[in-house]
């Protein structure tokens, strides 16, 4: 039997499916066709969801422009769209999930779905992609875009009642894994996963995009995307939620391990702000399986797939990682209450004078906004270590990255 190296095996299970990478398409423009997923495919992601496939009472109609972003220098950290779900037909896909799994049957390939009004709207098109051979379907209970009013998508994903009896019903006409896909747009995520859970979920994806409204045009003060001078809210993705992704799948994953198993496996597809195989970790650390990915493939293209391959490998190589299993959930234990925090565990700012090129912006801001601790004498800079207070605002603000951070329990 051939031995395998740590960093060799990113392979990982959910639900019965084996998935070569925890890689994976995210319903998405990226995913609106059959040849974008063979494409994807080809390049080496492990799975793909299909863009939304709806109901024919589904009411669909997409605007231009769609899209607008948040820029930070010259990168996008916010990406805001108002598309709808699929455009083609069920047929369309019905054929192409036949033809896709025939060519790649050792890909995954996941449909997402979305039912009109009632139960068996729901159970007909889960039982036709299962049908035509889907590994799993996705239930679209999230989606913020132009399906709300008819009491679809996150208008679903806000009523737990709702979320339970659907999937519920799904479950009863479909073997495959049922996932069901949650909106952060709620109080409490949790109580909508243990919803889906009560109705038989195999597992529960989260996040779908942030209710948001990503700009003003300061010029016309029209709201963006600018469709012929309005706008409405549209779903935000990108960096700047994974935040919010990651406290909620960490909720979920708490949550699961409350709820008593009786032989049923949870598992989570973690989406929102994944950007490189660092933020993968992360995920995989509060609890994740996989990670589904979308805005960051719109902006760069599924040839990531390559660096998020390489640079996860890497890590478990230096790590020493056998399987990301063993890592799953490493970080849940190590969350608390904010009251539970030591008081104890003092930090305080240091600075590495190699790097300082006396700006003296850290003096501005501490100043202004921590414990006035750094002052300058000529051009040197120096903290004060009976003012400074270890907030480490100053490590983050300096340009060269000069100021460190030291940290030490105090001993009574």
């Amino acid at each position: 039997m051939a031995i395998i190296k740590t960093g060799e095996n990113l392979e990982v299970f959910a639900n019965g499916l084996r998935f070569e990478n925890p890689f994976i398409l995210a319903s998405a423009p990226p995913t609106a066709t059959g040849d974008l997923i063979r494409n994807a495919f080809e390049a080496g992601w492990a799975g793909a969801v299909t863009k939304t496939i709806k109901d024919e009472g589904v009411i669909n109609s997409n605007v231009t422009p769609r899209f607008s972003v948040m820029w930070s220098g010259n990168s996008v950290i916010g990406f805001e769209n108002i598309e709808m779900v699929s455009e083609k037909p069920i047929d369309y896909w019905l054929k192409e999930i036949k033809d896709i799994k025939q060519e790649f049957p050792e890909k995954i390939l996941i449909a997402s779905v979305m039912g009109a009004a009632g139960i068996e709207s729901w159970q007909s098109i889960s039982s036709k992609v299962t049908e035509a051979g889907a590994d799993a379907v996705e239930l679209n209970f999230s989606c913020p875009n132009g399906v709300t009013a008819q009491g679809l998508g996150l208008a679903i994903g806000q009523d737990n009642e709702i979320i339970k009896a659907i999937t519920k019903g799904v479950k009863e006409v479909v073997k495959i894994p049922v996932i069901v896909k949650l909106t952060p747009n709620v109080t409490n995520i949790s109580l909508a996963a243990k919803a889906a859970i009560d109705g038989g979920a195999d597992s529960i994806c989260a996040i779908n995009t942030v209710l948001g409204l990503i700009g003003i045009d300061i010029e016309t003060l029209n709201p963006l995307p600018d469709v012929g001078g309005y706008s409405t809210y549209g779903g935000l993705s990108g960096a700047c939620v994974k935040p919010i992704g990651l406290r909620c799948v960490a909720d979920i994953a708490r949550t699961i391990k409350t709820l008593p198993n009786n032989g049923h496996e949870i598992s989570i597809h973690a989406v929102g702000g994944v950007s490189t195989w660092k933020d993968t970790i992360e995920y995989i650390a509060v609890g994740a399986n996989v990670v589904q990915i979308c805005t960051e493939v719109m902006l760069k293209g599924v040839s990531i797939i390559g660096k998020l391959k390489s640079g996860l490998a890497a890590y478990m190589k230096r790590k020493k990682i056998n399987a990301l299993s063993d890592i799953c959930g490493a970080a849940l234990p190590k969350l608390t209450v904010h009251n539970q925090l030591s008081r104890k565990y003092k930090t305080s700012a240091r600075i590495d004078y190699s790097k300082c090129k006396s700006c003296k912006n850290c003096i501005t801001i501490c100043r202004e906004s921590a414990g006035d601790a750094i002052y300058a004498m000529g051009n040197i800079i120096a903290i004060d270590t009976d003012k400074c207070y270890g907030c480490t605002l100053c490590s983050y603000i300096c340009p060269t990255r000069a100021i460190y951070i030291t940290g030490h329990y105090e001993h009574d």
